[in-house]
């Protein structure tokens, strides 16, 4: 019993995850912690924990946890964790990156469908019991551009298409990618730009994505492209998109992520014609719980085992 490893489970909902270490068969080789995000850790169990499963993470803590070896962030974005002005050199960071590959691709193919299709002004126009003729544009035939071709990127590649779409896009690291047409640098991004007819901005936040899509970046877009941004809100600067959307620089932009969330109700990012405001609802999924989970127990058996983490994030890239 005494050489069991502590862990931490530092969330409100901590049930799918004590399934799943169960279900893995690692229940006899860990103690497990469970802690509600409002509490703070006892000094008793900051001075034991090994290993620890929490979402965004208060200064002053990990300084007070001794042992602890691994740290597992139950989101892909991990820019709060590398912002911590007190986080160990040497601890061992791992995202929840992967675990959105079911929700966010449904979610942005779902976007291009609605700026592409009638549906919006179909229902306004049933409000008023109005028949309005028009004419549906395909997405077959069309380009889409994806900024940060990751593994969500890739299954959006994959329906795009299956729809009849040429997909395009960037990686930091240039390999090939099922169903990419063509795979550039992040440096060549404004080519990116200006041949697509959809721009799916998938960018993480690090210094380098910090309004990333600026002015001069969105005048390279066709007058007729939408932006969507189902990555971080960073990367868009804000005044630039506002000006873009009313200037009819580009056709139009449907956000899901922001600087602030909520979205301050004066933002004039609610009132700007052309500009689709979403709730954050890209990644979000019903059982969310459980595929992070999946992924924490394969990273906690490899951690007891002493082999290699998955996921594990880059400090100098900040993902």
């Amino acid at each position: 019993m005494t050489n069991r490893a502590h862990v931490l489970l530092w969330t409100d909902q901590p049930a799918a995850y004590l399934d799943a270490v169960e279900a893995a068969g690692l229940a006899d080789r860990v103690s497990l912690d469970t802690l509600p995000r409002k509490e703070k850790p006892s000094a008793e169990q900051m001075a034991r924990t090994e290993a620890l499963m929490a979402g965004a993470m208060p200064a002053g803590v990990l300084p007070q946890m001794p042992k602890l070896r691994w740290a597992q962030a139950m989101s892909a974005g991990v820019e709060a964790w590398l912002a911590l002005p007190d986080l160990p050199a040497g601890l061992t960071l791992t995202c929840a990156r992967g675990t959105h590959t079911e929700s966010m691709p449904e979610n942005i193919v779902g976007a291009l469908f609605h700026v592409a299709k009638p549906y919006r002004s179909v229902a306004e126009a049933q409000k008023k019991s109005t028949w309005v003729n028009t004419v549906a544009q395909p997405l077959a035939g069309k380009t889409l551009g994806i900024l940060g071709l990751g593994a969500i990127g890739a299954e959006v590649a994959r329906i795009a298409s299956a729809l009849g779409m040429t997909v395009i896009g960037t990686k930091r690291r240039v390999t090939p990618v099922a169903n990419v047409a063509e795979v550039l640098p992040g440096d060549r991004s404004d080519e990116v730009l200006a041949r697509a007819d959809f721009v799916v901005l998938l960018l993480p936040a690090t210094p380098e994505t910090e309004n990333f899509v600026d002015a001069s970046r969105l005048a390279k877009m066709k007058k007729s492209a939408w932006l969507l941004n189902f990555g971080r809100g960073q990367a868009i600067k804000d005044d630039d998109l506002i000006a873009a959307v009313k200037g009819r620089t580009i056709a139009g932009a449907l956000l899901d992520v922001f600087r602030q969330e909520p979205l301050p109700s004066e933002h004039p990012f609610w009132t700007t014609e052309g500009i689709i405001v979403l709730p954050h609802i890209g990644g979000p999924h019903p059982q969310r719980d459980r595929f992070v989970a999946r992924l924490f127990v394969d990273n906690l058996g490899r951690f007891l085992d002493g082999a290699p983490l998955k996921e594990v994030v880059d400090r100098t890239a900040g993902y």
